[in-house]
């Protein structure tokens, strides 16, 4: 796969290193999120050649989300922080690698996008459905919130699975298209984020009483409501999802990834960051970098090689 366009869910590969990556510097402070996140995009670039790479820092919550549902992600656990006992477990050095990775890649040929009170979901979201529609798009991370956004030209590469979702791989796990997975998951619910379902409906369940979910045409979530109420009695499933009709509609609030749940101010950030062209190969910076930081283990020339095919 060449000439795509990568976008990046960075808090989602940072925290995969920082949790298990041993590194630690010259100095003696633990740089394994940074060594190991620098490490992942020349990875990514030498699979997908990118022409170009969209890094996506999360900005906080959404404030319309928690809104419309007080508890959103409210019952979320804590991050964890190293899994290596003898490394600090700090918050601190959490921060710290992160500002340092954010600084590092000043000097790299990709564009960092980050916007207060902005899920980077949503900002993924908007850069797929508008800003390069018509591109052929890699997004990496592993969130199965985003598998909504899979399409013919848009992939996502599970950095926890190590391999590639497509729109098949979709159908072929869950029972229904990627464009009617975030309208299935508005019944199923999402413990992850706090959101609950409807009783009795999984993905499996739902696909098999909800054939339409399986096809490419979009189904709505008052489309399930409608065809449930025609069908009312002849099973439970059918009940709880007319009894549940706006629970499903207010998740659809919370799951769709859109401009919804995005304020002007907020989309006019991401066209900006967007469009401003960042080219930057400074290798001499990043290396004068690594050496403040006493971390001489990370192969620069090979790094930079890796992004040759970035504009």
């Amino acid at each position: 796969m060449r000439d795509v366009v990568l976008l990046v869910d960075a808090m989602n590969l940072f925290i995969r290193h920082f949790v298990v990556n041993p590194t630690v510097s010259n100095n003696g402070a633990h740089v394994g999120g940074f060594v190991g996140f620098l490490g992942a995009i020349r990875l990514l670039s030498e699979k997908f050649f990118p022409k170009k790479i969209y890094i996506i820092w999360e900005g906080g919550g959404s404030p319309r989300r928690r809104k419309i549902f007080p508890d959103y992600k409210k019952g979320r656990r804590p991050q964890r922080l190293n899994r290596n006992n003898d490394l600090p477990d700090t918050v601190s050095n959490h921060d710290m690698q992160i500002m340092l990775t954010i600084e590092a890649l000043r000097h790299v040929p990709v564009t960092q996008v980050y916007v207060g009170d902005c899920e980077a979901d949503d900002v993924i979201g908007y850069l797929v459905k508008y800003k390069l529609r018509d591109e052929r798009c890699v997004i990496a991370s592993s969130d199965r919130d985003l598998y909504q956004l899979l399409a013919p030209n848009v992939n996502q590469w599970s950095l926890g699975q190590k391999t590639l979702i497509t729109p098949d791989a979709v159908i072929q796990k869950f029972g229904v298209s990627s464009n009617n997975f975030c309208v299935t998951r508005c019944f199923v619910g999402d413990s992850s984020d706090g959101i609950p379902g409807v009783d009795r409906a999984g993905f499996k369940t739902m696909s098999r009483y909800f054939s339409r979910l399986r096809e490419q045409e979009d189904v709505s979530v008052d489309d399930i409501v409608d065809e449930a109420q025609k069908r009312a009695g002849k099973t439970a499933l059918f009940e709880n999802i007319v009894r549940d009709a706006e629970l499903a509609r207010r998740n659809w609030s919370l799951m769709f990834l859109d401009t919804s749940n995005l304020s002007a101010s907020q989309i006019q950030k991401i066209n900006d960051s967007f469009e401003s062209e960042h080219s930057n190969r400074n290798k001499l910076a990043l290396i004068r970098l690594l050496l403040r930081e006493g971390i001489q283990t990370f192969d620069v020339d090979t790094f930079y090689m890796s992004l040759k095919n970035l504009g």
